[in-house]
């Protein structure tokens, strides 16, 4: 299981890359900078957040994960 901080860690590394492409492409269609830039930054914080909570959703899913077997260490 991830820890939150993990998961808060990928959002941002992923929302930077992300938000650089949308504001390019809010760019392209509306030559607006200060535009451009309010369309990148509300969808960095809404897809954040979406992003953090969905990873968090599927820690609680066992769907596509492998069992282990607990190994006894007992004597």
């Amino acid at each position: 299981m991830e820890s939150h901080k993990r998961s808060i860690i990928k959002a941002i590394t992923w929302r930077v890359i992300a938000s650089l492409i949308i504001f390019v492409i809010a760019y392209l269609f509306t030559k607006e900078v200060v535009l451009s830039v309010g369309i990148g930054i509300s969808d960095t914080i809404v897809k954040i957040v979406t992003y953090y909570f969905h990873e968090r959703m599927w820690n609680k899913i066992d769907f596509g994960r492998e069992k282990r077997d607990e190994e006894d260490y007992s004597i």
